[in-house]
């Protein structure tokens, strides 16, 4: 375990990390906190009232909860909101004096909202992590008090040109389980050979490939039906439907569940994966390496997952299909040329690789320590502090065994076109 130097004058005191909503939040924090306490930090988490936390995964990690609210429709809405907001400032301020922290790191969402500015208003350092492609609204109305802002994708959306040298690129961490399987090789299929399709549409699942894939895969030869294998995630409420419309297509195998448990090794063995484009979604597959048709989520806020899908596409990793256009013909004639096409997949793969990473949460504690001036881990100390994009990234291993080719961009690139 490393432990802070004397040499730190912030060394004994707590890390507050501000994060509540959805697992998309809540997973980067966890994953540096994680990260902090191997180093010997302390950490406290900042959540809302109706937040989960971290369970019991850390249960060494204090919680304090606050007030807070998303904007409710319309004028009373809005006005309810604004005073849990207010009480939740107040609530903070609070905090921040009795924690006095190092630092703060705020994970977007509305109840980050209320730590992060009493952070700024107590001159307590604060660096907000942004999981997608776009700056979300808590954290756009955060990052002119913050001092770093920490990303996932090399380019962000409505962020202000005077910002920008405050970023810095760590990447989104993943679960445990996932960074384990980043030196998992990805085998095309072969001719004649089975055929992995992994769907999934979120932790909710998604109506549109209950209805969508069943249909695209009968119009496709009923010689590469037989040999799909195919792993579907299905709504509750749709698990009969789907299972109806697909048993008679004769797949080699069908497998489906309202609930994937071990996403993981589903991931790792997979050929081709259809999904959503969130953050979360999209840091798995790359950091395991692995193709994808990506279908993001059309009511996203700021259609959010469409511009995750973007950049992954001009990777080279990734074949987006807005909802609209996401017909059973659609994806019949994209599933056809991409299955027809080996190395297609085998270069989206490569890409998808090249892009993610699995130390994202080593990357991300680094920027916080380097923020304080008390430096990073010994393989980063100073790729943090420079100005604009930088790529505070320790995994080296897709240099050794999963170099890029050049075919890889234009190949998923043109396809997506």
């Amino acid at each position: 375990m490393r432990r802070p130097t004397d040499l730190d004058p912030t060394a004994h005191k707590v890390i507050v990390l501000a994060a509540g909503g959805t697992g998309g939040h809540m997973f980067p924090a966890e994953a540096l906190a994680r990260e902090l306490l191997a180093r010997g930090r302390a950490v406290t988490l900042v959540t809302d009232k109706r937040g989960q936390a971290f369970g019991d995964t850390l249960p060494e990690v204090p919680v304090h909860r606050i007030r807070a609210a998303s904007p409710g429709a319309g004028l009373i809405g809005k006005l309810k909101a604004a005073l849990q907001m207010g009480l939740g400032l107040l609530e903070a301020r609070s905090l921040m004096r009795q924690l006095d922290p190092a630092a703060v790191v705020g994970f977007g969402g509305y109840p980050s909202v209320p730590t992060v500015y009493a952070a700024i208003q107590s001159r307590v350092p604060a660096l907000l992590h942004e999981q997608n492609a776009v700056l979300g609204r808590a954290n756009r109305m955060l990052i002119a008090g913050a001092r770093r802002l920490a990303v996932a994708f090399p380019g962000i959306e409505k962020l202000g040109e005077e910002q920008r040298a405050k970023i810095v690129r760590t990447g989104n961490p993943v679960r445990p389980a996932v960074s384990a399987r980043r030196l998992a090789a990805y085998a095309a299929p072969e001719a004649n050979g089975p055929v992995r399709l992994l769907v999934m549409g979120g932790s909710q699942g998604a109506r549109v490939f209950s209805e969508i894939v069943p249909a695209a895969l009968a119009l496709l030869p009923e010689e590469l039906r037989a040999r799909i294998h195919l792993a579907q995630q299905c709504r509750p409420e749709d698990l009969e439907a789907a299972r109806d419309a697909l048993e008679p297509l004769g797949l080699a195998r069908l497998e489906l569940q309202t609930f994937f448990r071990d996403v993981p090794d589903r991931l790792a063995t997979c050929h081709l994966a259809i999904t959503r484009a969130g953050a979360s979604t999209i840091a798995e597959l790359t950091c395991i390496g692995r193709p994808a048709i990506l279908v993001p989520y059309p009511f996203a806020t700021d259609d959010h997952q469409a511009a995750n899908a973007r950049h992954l596409a001009e990777a080279g990793a990734a074949w987006p299909i807005p909802q609209p256009a996401f017909t059973a013909q659609a994806l019949a004639d994209r599933l056809a040329g991409l299955l027809a096409d080996p190395q297609a997949l085998a270069d989206a793969a490569r890409a998808a690789h090249g892009w993610g990473t699995a130390d994202a949460a080593t990357a991300l504690a680094d920027a916080v320590l380097a923020m304080l001036g008390a430096g990073g881990s010994a393989a980063n100390s100073t790729g943090v502090h420079g100005a604009g994009v930088s790529r505070a990234d320790h995994d080296q291993t897709h240099d050794q065994s999963h170099a890029r080719p050049s075919a890889a961009g234009s190949s998923a690139k043109g396809a997506a076109e």
